[in-house]
């Protein structure tokens, strides 16, 4: 028999559920249903949020017919056919939908087949994609589509399509509890077609005409039913939720997205790659022992293995969120790095060469250095550490926080020694 989530899809605009900023009034999205007149979009959103359904309604609304393909199981071949099969149509003076579930799962080449008939307007391309399309899809495609984000559906929408189906001629006849009803809605975490599909799932295993929250219990204990795909927008979402608070400095907020990760069965290693990371990122020399303690959680964490090596990493996360920040270390190198990408190919001055070899000395390498710990303080004034032809830069600003207000301190008496030395000497 047809699923259930198959046979209560949506067959009018009014069934759908969910969705209300893209389908609100005056939204784009509502403009092309109420004109008639499509163009070729992305539909980005978690599963079962009514990304293939808006599509078929789409065809729908304006007669067109709808060529149905999956990335997954689909290949050159089948894009060739949909494409005679559009000309064919529009022969006939037949609009077509050409919709890719699954749209990022095509290759480069595989996306570029479509391009020539978006522009011709053979058909009209529909993607659904659960990745960001920024990511996944080509530039040339994303240039001519446009994109619609849809969000997980809200409780009441979920509630909504359970009830619906509770009302069905198969299962007009359940009763079911207030409480079992909240319970598979949480379950269905913002997938309305998970909901319906694990309400069947019930529904078939029981043999009571009651929905009650223990056969649920019973039914779904062992199952992770969480929204969590660990090389998925949700994964990388929560991974920058929990890096923006600890950098933040709320480690609440950290460890509540360091608890999702883990509950949705992150590989640790990456947190504690992150962890080190925001040490180096957002802390610096504000902290320096942020670096070692993060590298220390991380070796504890390999050493004890989980359950008992997270307590490690959330302890790192902890230090982390408290410690002082300073991103200067972070903006000098990527100052660095810019200056190099323009002046990267300066030489290296004679006085830096490395002296080492007789052909070197007899060139002059390293003639006129200074050996710095044979000077006052150690600091050899007036000597540049810049090619001959490139301006001494500043790309390290310390902050006024942590230990690096000392390092502050400290680095600009030399610099204002090597400005006054600078002054003396011409």
């Amino acid at each position: 028999m047809m699923p259930l989530a198959e046979r209560l899809r949506p067959s009018t605009l009014e069934e759908f559920e969910g969705q209300p900023k893209l389908l609100g009034k005056g939204t784009p999205l509502t403009e092309v249903f109420d004109s008639g007149r499509l163009h070729s979009m992305i539909f980005w959103g978690p599963p079962g949020t009514g990304k293939t359904t808006l599509a078929r309604l789409l065809a729908k609304n304006t007669d067109a017919e709808f060529i149905n393909m999956s990335a997954v199981m689909s290949g050159i071949k089948d894009i060739r056919n949909a494409i005679k099969q559009a000309k064919e149509n529009s022969s006939r003076g037949c609009e077509t939908v050409v919709f890719i579930d699954e749209v990022h799962r095509f290759s480069k080449s595989q996306q570029d087949a479509f391009l020539p008939h978006i522009e011709s307007g053979l058909f009209y391309f529909i993607g659904a994609t659960t990745e960001n399309p920024a990511f996944e899809i080509n530039n040339a495609l994303m240039s001519r589509v446009s994109v619609y984000h849809l969000e997980p559906l809200g409780p009441e929408a979920i509630l909504c399509l359970i009830k619906r189906a509770l009302s069905t001629e198969s299962y007009k006849h359940i009763t079911a509890q207030e409480n079992a009803l909240a319970y598979l809605v949480e379950l269905a975490d913002g997938d309305g077609r998970k909901a319906l599909n694990l309400l069947e799932l019930v529904l078939q295993a029981g043999s009571s005409a009651s929905l009650n929250i223990e056969m649920l219990e019973k039914l779904t204990k062992t199952g992770k039913y969480r929204r969590f795909d660990k090389n998925g927008d949700s994964f990388y979402d929560q991974l920058s939720a929990l890096h923006k608070s600890v950098r933040g400095s709320s480690p609440d907020g950290g460890l509540y997205w360091f608890a999702r990760l883990v509950d949705g069965g992150c590989d640790l290693s990456v947190i504690a790659r992150r962890l080190t990371r925001i040490a180096s990122e957002d802390i610096g020399n504000a902290d320096p022992r942020a670096l070692s303690i993060a590298l220390d959680g991380w070796d504890a964490w390999r050493r004890l293995g989980s359950p008992e090596g997270e307590l490690a990493l959330a302890q790192v996360l902890i230090y982390l969120a408290c410690a002082p920040k300073s991103n200067a270390s972070y903006s000098a190198l990527i100052s660095a790095v810019d200056d190099v990408k323009n002046n990267g190919s300066d030489l290296v001055p004679l006085h830096l060469r490395n002296s080492s070899s007789n052909l070197g000395v007899k060139m002059g390498y390293g003639a006129s250095y200074r050996y710095d710990h044979d000077e006052p303080s150690n600091i050899a004034l007036g000597q540049s550490y810049f090619p001959d032809s490139h301006k001494r830069k500043v790309y390290y600003n310390p902050t006024d926080n942590g230990l690096e207000k000392k390092i502050k301190v400290r680095l600009e008496s030399i610099r204002q020694a090597i400005a006054d030395a600078s002054r003396h000497n011409k």
